[in-house]
């Protein structure tokens, strides 16, 4: 039987500040009943503090709170599926830390729209840069005929309205997403072939449509995201050159997928670089709308 609990996953390797902002925007603003699954995947012990004051603020607020840590970094991919293996929510959120609440009943917004669109196994939010004017970073994502993968919306003004319209995508970020649990169930876990990080998620979005789900793009919830504070600011990966390895991966992987649905021109694409990059220190942390 269904029930009223969703499970959000928090994956964290130190970044501590962003890592406290992350765990505070979601206990903050998301209704309950819903339990709170945090990964420290190798952090020093700042990150141990963190999840120690949101252990005791969980008590404290009756919401369920489960823990896992590990010595080293073992990949997002991996503690990704470790974490998802303990979730009992019927639906689970993905959460990056470096990503905040921008829209206040973010996950009930998401969850109300998993429960009227029973075809949908993901859906997947606007992603907006944390600072003034809050310009899109995401929303959703298309795929050209080559394979490659382009963010929709990339710079242009949160409100353009271009970008203001539900629709299915090919595949989705997972800064921020959820899922139907028994999408796990009937998937399995995150491939880690492309194992530390980068195009696991594209890749279980594909694997989602190939079992007849819709991925879909809600742009009526948003949520801040500091890009790259996850993945290109972790020591000891070279996200670059993994980025690459992975992208062939993934083409090898659906190349016949991607033939037949024929994808956007990669000629009419223009390549935006990212935003820039801004510490939480010095933008602070933006406020939540309704």
């Amino acid at each position: 039987m269904a029930s009223d609990l969703d499970s959000v996953l928090i994956l964290a390797h130190n970044k501590a500040p962003y890592v406290e902002a992350a765990i505070d925007s979601v206990m903050k603003h998301s209704a309950a009943p819903f339990e709170l699954i945090l990964v420290d995947n190798g952090s020093g012990p700042e990150v141990g503090a963190v999840f120690d004051a949101a252990e005791k603020r969980a008590a404290e607020a009756g919401t369920a709170l489960k823990r896992l840590r590990f010595q080293e970094n073992i990949g997002a991919i991996r503690g990704r599926n470790e974490g998802l293996a303990l979730a009992e929510g019927d639906f689970v959120a993905w959460v990056d830390n470096d990503c905040l609440v921008r829209t206040k009943g973010w996950l009930a917004r998401l969850r109300r729209f998993m429960e009227d669109s029973p075809d949908v196994g993901i859906v997947g939010p606007k992603l907006v840069y944390p600072w003034e004017p809050h310009n899109i970073q995401c929303a959703g994502c298309d795929v050209t005929r080559s394979g490659r993968v382009v963010f929709r919306g990339r710079g242009e003004p949160k409100d353009d309205e271009r970008f203001g319209e539900t629709r299915d995508c090919p595949t989705l970020i997972s800064a921020c997403w959820l899922m139907r649990a028994e999408l796990w169930t009937q998937l399995g876990p995150l491939d880690e072939q492309f194992s530390p990080v980068q195009f696991e998620d594209i890749d279980y979005c594909y694997r989602a449509r190939a079992a007849g789900w819709r991925v879909v793009y809600l742009p009526s919830v948003e949520m801040y995201h500091f890009e790259g504070m996850t993945t290109v600011r972790t020591d000891k990966i070279d996200y670059s050159s993994v980025s690459a390895r992975n992208a062939v991966k993934f083409k090898r992987k659906w190349r016949e997928t991607i033939q037949r649905e024929g994808g956007i021109d990669d000629r009419g694409v223009t390549w935006l670089a990212d935003n820039g990059y801004r510490p939480i220190e010095d933008v602070g942390v933006p406020e939540v709308v309704e």
